[in-house]
């Protein structure tokens, strides 16, 4: 039976510094008294057994974070900084989002497919679990948090996304590479298998030294990604055949099957937007399959780019013409991504009122109900997986200088990151308090713990000769890392909102930031969501290569070409 970490309980806290808000000079006024009420938030929000799960993990993210810092401090370099912080955007869902289509499109369609299967997956079942367990990141100080993601942070740390997506990509690759249906020399199939492992390392490691996951958070995300591309690669051609040869009930049964899953997705704790990503990758998922089967069941150019029949040659087609052919179908996705979401902010919210009346909504926490709003402006910044067309002069600006999109974060970033900074500030008052009074500590800190483990071995820390002077230097630095543990200024202003201090990588305080409410989320996110990322990927597997054909830059060429 595990027990519950230690912190959980009630308690006042020490009075933090009030620091001015936005300007604000009324905020030196409040001395804060952080009361616990972190302490009590996760009893509170979460069911009993999620609240239990949660407080036996939390000792994990605990214990680690000291050797995350030391390893930070050891490795630590400008040019790593750089270099971590521009790579983990090969582990983002927008990456992916805008790469995939473009496999489907120059002739790598079952490959393509196999990558959207895997990717949804691990984004959707890293979410559910993140959500689920609502654990916080590895402390802020003492690890520094490397990043050129604003939104990155404000999700929980357990498992690791972006660990499950380059480890079930890098593992997927390596499988195909090694079946019999490889088309690459000995000598590129090893390359190119040298790269999948080196992709995979490079963004589990980053995500280690950049200081956004611990061990556990990658070891679990790991895993979750292998086991995620073991089934595709042995499973799912299964399924593609059952699906294909079954009439319109397959597509349906996949799709309800998805819409359950998101359904069920957990409440989380705090407004993570884990839940936003797997509700548009549950749409991606919907699309695919549903475009897929009707193109392989009703397009006559199916020969074209599907089964052994197949002629699609991107050699034989040129490379003018197929990057035209990329450049035409972005844009359609663009096109109907910015007709479609607006068109869909506007009437929703009526539907969702007549729902409202005759006792037909599913609320879900942090989004605000329709009855509450008139309406939902049209470029609220609600998707983090495709960039909005007023975005790409700031996406270009950071391809050209990605140093000055980088950000090296010190304090709490996210409501999680402030509860947890509270209770493990409420846990070393509250063991200074016991020990003063000569009572037994609930539960003794890392350094503690250490000394007693070398007592109790028969080792002398001090006097061994000079043997263990290599350990004791880093225990010494663990320790010292250990006790910046819950420094992170926090401000709490009121009960709706908690401010906190954080500093960029000049040391100068940024403006407070309000994190508790990040952004007001309007319910017909959801729906919204469903419907353009479903219509994203039909387009992209299905509408755009018909498209292609009927306005002449298909490949319709190449099959009267064929001999």
């Amino acid at each position: 039976m595990c027990k519950p970490a230690n912190g959980s309980g009630s308690g006042s806290e020490l009075p933090v510094a009030p620091l001015p808000v936005n300007g604000d000079e009324k905020a030196k006024d409040v001395v804060v008294d952080a009361g616990l009420k972190s302490l009590d938030h996760y009893r509170r929000a979460l069911p009993k057994w999620r609240y239990s799960l949660r407080q036996c993990l939390l000792p994990l993210v605990r214990w680690e974070t000291p050797y995350l810092a030391a390893f930070q401090n050891a490795v630590r370099t400008p040019a790593l900084d750089s270099y971590f912080a521009i790579t983990a955007n090969l582990g983002t869902h927008t990456f992916f989002m805008i790469g995939l289509p473009i496999l489907f499109w120059c002739g790598f369609r079952g490959f393509g497919k196999g990558l959207v299967h895997i990717l949804a997956e691990g984004v959707f079942f890293t979410g559910f679990l993140k959500d689920m367990c609502s654990l916080p990141r590895p402390l802020s100080p003492p690890l520094q948090r490397i990043t050129m993601s604003g939104s990155a942070a404000l999700e929980y740390g357990f498992p690791s996304t972006h660990s499950a997506n380059a480890v079930s990509v890098a593992v997927y690759a390596i499988l195909m590479l090694r079946s019999d249906h490889n088309i690459y020399s000995p000598t590129t199939t090893i390359a190119l298998e040298a790269l999948a492992y080196f992709y995979a390392l490079s963004i589990v490691i980053g995500r280690l030294y950049c200081g956004m996951h611990g061990f556990i958070d990658v070891i679990i995300g790991s895993i979750m990604g292998t086991a995620i591309s073991l089934v595709e690669f042995y499973y799912a051609p299964a399924v593609e055949e059952w699906m294909y040869s079954s009439n319109y009930a397959a597509p349906l049964i996949v799709a309800l099957i998805i819409l359950v899953l998101v359904r069920v997705h957990p409440e989380p704790a705090d407004d993570c937007p884990c839940f936003d990503d797997s509700v548009a990758f549950a749409g991606v998922m919907i699309g695919l399959e549903c475009g897929m089967w009707r193109f392989a069941r009703y397009s006559p150019y199916a020969t074209i780019y599907n089964g052994s029949d197949a002629t699609f040659s991107l050699a034989a087609m040129g490379w003018p013409l197929s990057i035209g052919r990329v450049v035409f179908g972005v844009l359609m996705i663009f096109a109907w991504r910015e007709a479609m979401k607006p068109a869909l902010l506007k009437f929703l919210p009526h539907l969702y009122r007549l729902l409202e009346r005759v006792g037909m909504s599913l609320p879900r926490r942090f989004f605000v109900p329709a009855s509450e709003y008139k309406d939902v402006p049209l470029h609220v910044r609600d998707d983090n997986l495709i960039p909005n067309v007023s975005d790409f002069p700031k996406v270009m600006r950071s391809i050209r200088g990605p140093g000055r999109g980088r950000s090296v974060s010190i304090g709490p970033q996210s409501a999680a990151d402030a509860y947890e900074t509270l209770a493990y500030r409420e846990r070393r008052r509250r063991e200074s308090l016991e020990g003063d009074n000569g009572g037994v500590k609930s539960k003794g800190s890392l350094t503690s713990l250490r000394e007693s483990a070398a007592k109790q071995s028969g080792v002398d820390v001090f006097e061994d000769g000079g043997k263990s002077s290599g350990v004791q230097q880093q225990n010494g630095r663990v320790a010292e890392f250990e006790k910046m543990m819950g420094t992170g200024t926090v401000v709490v202003a009121n009960e709706e909102e908690m401010v906190l201090g954080v500093e960029d990588e000049l040391g100068e305080k940024e403006v407070f930031s309000r994190l508790v409410k990040p952004r007001v989320r309007y319910d017909v996110e959801v729906v919204t969501k469903l419907v353009v990322y479903t219509g994203i990927a039909w387009l992209a597997v299905d509408l755009i290569l018909v498209t292609f054909e009927m306005i002449g830059i298909g490949a319709g060429h190449l099959v009267a070409a064929a001999p």
